[in-house]
């Protein structure tokens, strides 16, 4: 059962975030989002409907994971980086399933919760670019192609359109309050060559592999929803 202390790659014992509270923050997610802006899904379909996923989102405004959250058919985990656990938001954060993560330095311990995530068959959402930015996927981390080699799981690309494009009025740092917001989610994909390699070639190489497909995907889905 999700939650459960386990055996972490470094030795110690590491208790995965619960689906359970995931699943509060998908519905936490769901009355925000769908409250506060109109939410276009696309392709939701295409998240395996059970068994563990990588969901791969291009990242440039912060309502994005909260959006995903709120939008795909199955409870997220998403790496979010310590400086988000603050005050209240800590417990907060933890409590809805979320994984903190040090991005200063090869941090253990969010890297054996988010394999537990993925080994007992919950959905891991990552930002392969590691920080906001132009939401573009120009610049990926190895961090997702491990741990899409390290478990198996597939990735879904996933865009997330319009969160920029105009500021609000009321909060000028929030897209404008009923304002549309494209998700559209890609097909699943293996990251690895199939030969089963971890090597540090291997990740090299499903690195770029993985980068070409997402931004694939966001052409695409700018296509699609012509923006």
């Amino acid at each position: 059962m999700r939650g459960h202390p386990r055996r972490g790659e470094a030795g110690g014992q590491v208790t995965a975030p619960t689906e359970r509270g995931a699943e509060v923050g998908r519905r936490i997610g769901v009355g925000l989002m769908y409250g506060l802006w109109k939410p276009r899904v696309l392709g939701a379909w295409r998240v395996p409907a059970s068994g563990p996923a990588i969901l791969a989102v291009n990242h440039a405004h912060n309502i994005d994971g909260p959006m995903l959250m709120g939008t795909a058919p199955r409870p997220v985990h998403f790496l979010i980086k310590k400086e988000a656990f603050v005050g209240p938001l800590d417990p907060f954060l933890r409590g809805i399933g979320q994984v903190k993560v040090d991005r200063s330095t090869v941090d253990r311990t969010a890297i054996d919760q988010a394999i537990g995530v993925l080994d007992d068959g919950g959905v891991l959402g990552i930002f392969p670019e590691g920080t906001r930015g132009d939401g573009d996927f120009a610049s990926l981390r190895a961090g997702l192609a491990y741990f899409a080699l390290r478990s198996g799981a597939p990735i879904v690309p996933v865009a997330v359109l319009g969160s920029t494009e105009r500021r609000g009025r009321l909060i000028k740092a929030l897209p404008p309050l009923r304002s549309r917001v494209d998700v559209v989610f890609g097909d699943a994909f293996q990251a690895g060559d199939g030969s089963g390699r971890r090597t540090r070639t291997a990740l090299d190489e499903a690195t770029v592999r993985i980068q070409e497909r997402l931004t694939r995907h966001l052409e695409n889905a700018r296509r699609l929803t012509g923006r």
